[in-house]
C-alpha cells in the first residue's frame, strides 16, 4: 500500500490574506507531493510498506534519511493542512482551553511561548503543541522531524504543528517569520485541535 497526497479541505485561496493562494498551491502540490512520492519510493519493498505513517514515525531509524525526511514531511503536512480553516482563529474552548491555562497560565502566554518556539527555530523546522499524559507542552524540531520520532527532544502526541520552513511563507512574508507566525493564529482550527487533544487522552 502506498501513501497518497491528501486533498486540501479548502481552496488554495481560502486562508487569504493570512496565507496566500500561490504559497498554498506550491506548498501542497509541489512540496507535500514530493515528500509523498519520495516516501513511497523509500519504503517500497521494505518491512515499512503497509505500516501507518504514525507507526513509521514512531519506529523511525533516524539514520535512514530518506524515510526520516520524507516520512516526516508527509506526516507533518497532513497535520498542518487540517490544523487550519478559513473559519479558524479565536480561542480554544472546553477541555483544551483548560489544559492550555493549566500548562501555560493563559491563552496569551501559550501564544507567546508557541510563537517563541516557532520564531527561534534556527533554519527549517516546525513548532509543536503536544499532548503528553494529559498535559500540554511546546517544543520545536528541525527539518521534517516530529515528536513521534525517537530522541528529538520532545515527546507525546503532536496536536498542533506550524511549518516554519521558508517555503511555507516566503512569497508573502519574505524574512518576516514573526508576522507569518502571528497570522497563523488567525486560521487555527481549534475544533480540530480539541478533537486531537481528546483522542490523545
Amino acid at each position: 500500500m502506498s501513501f497518497e497526497l491528501p486533498q486540501l479541505p479548502y481552496a488554495h485561496d481560502a486562508l487569504e490574506p493570512n496565507i496566500d493562494a500561490r504559497t498554498m498551491e506550491i506548498h501542497h502540490t509541489k512540496h507535500h507531493n514530493g515528500y509523498t512520492t519520495k516516501l513511497n519510493a523509500a519504503i517500497a519493498g521494505t518491512d515499512l510498506a503497509g505500516k501507518s505513517i504514525e507507526d513509521i514515525c514512531k519506529e523511525m531509524d533516524m539514520s535512514n534519511n530518506a524515510v526520516r525526511n520524507n516520512g516526516g514531511g508527509y506526516y507533518n503536512h497532513n497535520q498542518f493542512w487540517t490544523a487550519m480553516s478559513p473559519n479558524g482563529g479565536g480561542n480554544p474552548t472546553g477541555d483544551l482551553a483548560a489544559a492550555i491555562d493549566s500548562a501555560f497560565g493563559s491563552f496569551d502566554e501559550f501564544k507567546a511561548a508557541f510563537s517563541t518556539a516557532a520564531g527561534t527555530r534556527f533554519g527549517s523546522g516546525w513548532a509543536w503543541l503536544c499532548a503528553n499524559d494529559g498535559k500540554l507542552e511546546i517544543c520545536s524540531s528541525a527539518n521534517q522531524d516530529n515528536p513521534l520520532m525517537p530522541g528529538i527532544g520532545c515527546g507525546g502526541t503532536p496536536i498542533l504543528g506550524l511549518d516554519v520552513w521558508e517555503h511555507a511563507y516566503y512569497l508573502n512574508y519574505q524574512n518576516r517569520r514573526p508576522d507569518y507566525v502571528s497570522a497563523f493564529f488567525n486560521v487555527i482550527n481549534w475544533d480540530e485541535i480539541a478533537s486531537r487533544f481528546a483522542a490523545a487522552l
